[in-house]
């Protein structure tokens, strides 16, 4: 199974210096872009290289030793920051002690030679290869600001509304962020200001890189976002690859493949199986936890499943003398879980391997310098069949042929240089200096914002406190008022309930005056009282008591009555009109066209108690009778008048003939 690094899907630069030092004069590089089959070679200054790292984005920027690239440890973290997202720094040749480029080199099988040039192919390639440590001096660990783009103490609009504006602004843009983030199902963490209107910042602390990261640097308008990846405490050094130590395996293959992983001291260090995975998958299984010395199985001979993968890792077989019987395995394994048989059997197998190695593991270790390492010598004594005494002699004469070192001494600086270096430093901490001081004048300028806001606030509650007091005194006036006119309403009610009664008091007059009505009362009809002909009066006393169709109507003072106004009153189609006064000829006609009987209030005798008034029914028809004979006189000399003037200009008009 390959375990090249997806580098070889993009660029990986090697770097080496060509001339020069980086800690004085200007330094030449030699630069190889290496995509896993082409090779582009370049010598370039130190700032065409960085604009190259810009423009190009490569996967690795590959080298021996990091400190070609920048003179100290703060200009290297310099350096780490301003590389692209996706772009790693990688040492080739190790972490704190890192060893020769050659050595490493020969040992992965990679050409190389002391040309800076084939030094720089050598790093690309060896990157390209997942050998090396990545030197980071940031964690995984972004910060996400999302701010105000302005000062909330200016503005066109009133001060209030400008502050809620930007403040609404902040979280609106917040919320969308915070959705972008759970979008890529990314962990974080949030701290919000609230302030009026919404927030004054909110900052969400996401375990990623930027590059992972669907938010990047933005001001516009009334917000800003600020992305800032956390930083170490110091450099650190992460392998591309985990290391993977030499083990035992045990496989037990069959319709469910098990494969146990145990250390040379007989750990157990993990355990698997599967029903559904091929070959291949087991392979990457055992090469991602180890590199196996020994591949044994339980039962004997080794089964060909065992064998071929024995051969993939061209490590050591090993099988027991006879098949091992379940009772032996279940005690040897009795201190490790196991989820079914099959684990249980390959477990058994590694133990089994290792104890029966025991031996040999501890000679080994005791014939070992200090400094060589433990597994490499064992693999090659145990799998490749070699004496320790020729492994150990291989890697010294190994050691003592590649002897050298990846330290560049640097030159002697001139007084000028060391002045130089002396002012940038100074310049470098007064910069640092300055962006505390503005970090810590943002902050205050923030509190100020803040505290000036509460103050509105406060203001506008105060504000609020007197608009309600003088709410409530003017309520309170309101009450008073209607509590008056309550007083005055319910005086007219008792004014009103004194009229019903006299109403009804009417019914139980003395009927001197109407001596042929029963005791019941009876031949009394009501009247509707009208004090004027106008049609303002009219209107008054149909929304008073209502006039209907068939009402006897009193209109007390009938004079000054125009067409207008007969013609409103005959609408309601009342029984007859009792009047005093005289009516006007255009009423006069009105009423007679719409034989609306009229004759005078004093034929009728009536009781009037307020607006109401009763009178006997024999006087109103009386007054009904007398109408209709007038009506016929007056019809009837209408006529005679009408025949008069027909026969008149028929006369003048035969005289004129």
């Amino acid at each position: 199974m390959s375990t090249r690094t997806s580098a070889l899907n993009a660029v990986v630069f090697g770097v080496d210096i060509q001339s020069g030092d980086v800690r004085g004069d200007s330094p030449s590089y030699a630069l190889v872009q290496y995509d896993g089959e082409d090779l582009t070679r370049d010598v370039v200054t130190h700032r065409k290289l960085r604009r190259l790292i810009d423009d190009v984005e490569p996967a690795i920027v590959a080298t021996d030793n990091m400190y070609e690239l920048a003179a100290d440890k703060d200009q290297l973290i310099h350096f780490l920051g301003s590389l692209p997202a996706d772009t790693r720094l990688v040492q080739v040749t190790g972490a704190e002690q890192p060893e020769p480029l050659s050595r490493v080199a020969k040992r992965h099988g990679i050409p190389y030679g002391k040309d800076p040039m084939k030094e720089a192919e050598a790093a690309a390639k060896l990157a390209a290869h997942n050998v090396g440590h990545e030197v980071s001096a940031f964690t995984d660990t972004t910060t996400v600001k999302v701010s105000r783009g302005r000062s909330t103490g200016k503005g066109g609009w009133s001060e209030d509304r400008y502050t809620r504006r930007i403040h609404g602004s902040v979280k609106r843009r917040a919320r969308e962020v915070e959705s972008e983030l759970e979008d890529e199902n990314l962990e974080y963490e949030s701290d919000i200001r609230e302030s009026y209107g919404g927030y004054a910042n909110a900052v969400f602390t996401v375990q990623a890189r930027p590059s992972d990261i669907p938010v990047s640097n933005e001001r516009s308008g009334d917000v800003r976002i600020e992305i800032e990846r956390e930083r170490r405490d110091g450099i650190e050094f992460q392998p591309l690859v985990k290391r993977r130590d030499h083990v035992v395996v045990g496989i037990d293959p069959g319709t469910t493949t098990a494969v146990a992983i145990a250390s040379l001291e007989g750990e157990i260090l993990d355990v698997w199986s599967s029903r559904t995975s091929d070959a291949a998958d087991v392979i990457e299984w055992i090469v991602e936890r180890g590199r196996p010395v020994i591949v044994a199985a339980d039962v004997t001979p080794i089964p060909e499943t065992v064998e071929k993968f024995r051969r993939s890792f061209d490590a050591a077989a090993w099988t027991p003398t006879s098949d091992l019987p379940i009772d032996e395995k279940q005690h040897r394994t009795r201190e490790h879980p196991y989820d079914d048989d099959h684990q249980r059997d390959a477990m058994a197998a590694a133990l089994y391997a290792v104890d029966d190695h025991e031996d040999q593991f501890e000679r080994i270790a005791d014939k070992l310098p200090p400094g060589i390492d433990r597994g490499e010598v064992t693999a090659r004594v145990v799998a490749g069949e070699e004496s320790v005494e020729a492994v150990l002699r291989d890697l010294t004469d190994e050691a003592e042929d590649e002897e050298e070192t990846t330290e560049h001494e640097p030159r002697e600086l001139t007084e000028e240089e060391k002045r130089i270096k002396s002012l940038d430093r100074q310049v470098e901490r007064l910069q640092s200096h300055v962006e505390r001081l503005e970090d810590r004048l943002e902050t205050k300028d923030e509190r100020i914002e803040d505290l000036e806001a509460e103050l509105t606030v406060s203001r506008r509650e105060e504000r609020r406190q007197i608009r309600k007091e003088s709410e409530v005194s003017r309520l309170e006036a309101k009450i008073e008022r209607l509590e008056r006119e309550r007083d005055e309403a319910r005086e007219n009610v008792a004014d009103l309930e004194d009229k019903v009664e006299r109403m009804k008091a009417l019914w139980k007059l003395d009927h001197s005056n109407f001596s042929d009505v029963s005791a019941k009362k009876e031949g009394l009809v009501p009247v509707k009282v009208i004090e004027q002909f106008t049609k303002g009066a009219i209107r008054e006393a149909d929304d008073q008591y209502g006039i209907a169709a068939g009402d006897v109507v009193y209109v007390r003072d009938a004079s000054g009555a125009g067409k207008s106004t007969a013609e409103l009153l005959a609408s309601f189609e009342p029984r007859v009109v009792l009047k005093d006064g005289g009516l006007s000829d255009a009423a006069d006609r009105i009423l007679f066209e719409a034989e609306l009987p009229v004759g005078p209030a004093g034929d009728v005798a009536m009781q009037e108690v307020d607006e109401l008034a009763v009178a006997r029914e024999e006087d109103v028809e009386a007054v009904i009778d007398d109408w209709h004979e007038r009506a016929r006189d007056r019809r009837r000399d209408q006529k005679a008048s009408m025949v008069d003037q027909l026969i008149s200009e028929h006369r003048a008009g035969d005289n004129e003939a």
